[in-house]
């Protein structure tokens, strides 16, 4: 026998409060000051979220523009990545699809000879597990860069990874970092813009298909 289908006043309600535990988690999020003394331009917690997203991308952690718009990938890294997805800004900023939580939340600054900081060490023990809970409907993880996959996967060669991708499906799709220094290896390497892309862009398309 199939089982009755829930009536659709009992599916809105579920939503509300699934809506309302995420709002109370998000001002924890927001008011948190664990890293506070490390941070140069203080605390701005930078997140896309709702517990409908299908699509997660895991990144490194918010850049200078980011940190002043609170708008993640707001910047040339995110040129790259939508570039790279196929993917218009409409649909990556549609937070009922695409949810974006960084391995940190806040920008980290720079290191003495320049380049961003590694994300804050505290922030994806203390907050990411109860982020992700969250968010039941994820079917497919982007983990972007180094900090993404060592945590995730374990230490392991970045590049290396993006090239056996076919291994991590269909839960995670491995990725380099989006900046501009992922330009030369990019072209070098004939095969992620032949190969990886195409795989990328296709099953991103299924996790988000109806």
């Amino acid at each position: 026998m199939l089982p009755t289908p829930e009536p659709a006043g009992a599916q809105i309600l579920a939503h509300t409060e699934t809506d309302h535990q995420l709002h109370a988690l998000l001002k924890q999020v927001r008011a948190c000051s664990a890293c506070a003394h490390a941070l140069p331009f203080g605390p701005r917690p930078v997140l896309h979220i709702s517990p409908r997203a299908r699509l997660l991308i895991a990144g490194q952690a918010p850049g200078t523009k980011v940190h002043e718009t609170g708008i993640p990938f707001n910047d040339a890294s995110g040129d790259r990545l939508r570039a790279w997805l196929g993917m218009d800004r409409s649909l990556f900023y549609d937070t009922e699809k695409v949810a974006i939580v960084p391995m940190g939340l806040c920008y980290p600054g720079v290191l003495p000879k320049g380049g961003d900081r590694p994300p804050r060490p505290e922030c994806a023990p203390l907050w990411r597990k109860r982020i992700l809970e969250h968010l039941p409907n994820i079917r497919l993880t982007l983990l972007v860069g180094s900090y993404a996959q060592n945590y995730v996967l374990g230490k392991g060669g970045v590049f290396d990874r993006v090239m056996r991708f076919e291994e991590f499906l269909p839960t995670y799709f491995p990725l380099p970092h989006p900046s501009w220094r992922t330009g030369a290896w990019e072209r070098r390497t004939p095969a992620f813009g032949a190969t990886v892309l195409p795989a990328l862009r296709r099953e991103v398309a299924r996790a988000l298909q109806d």
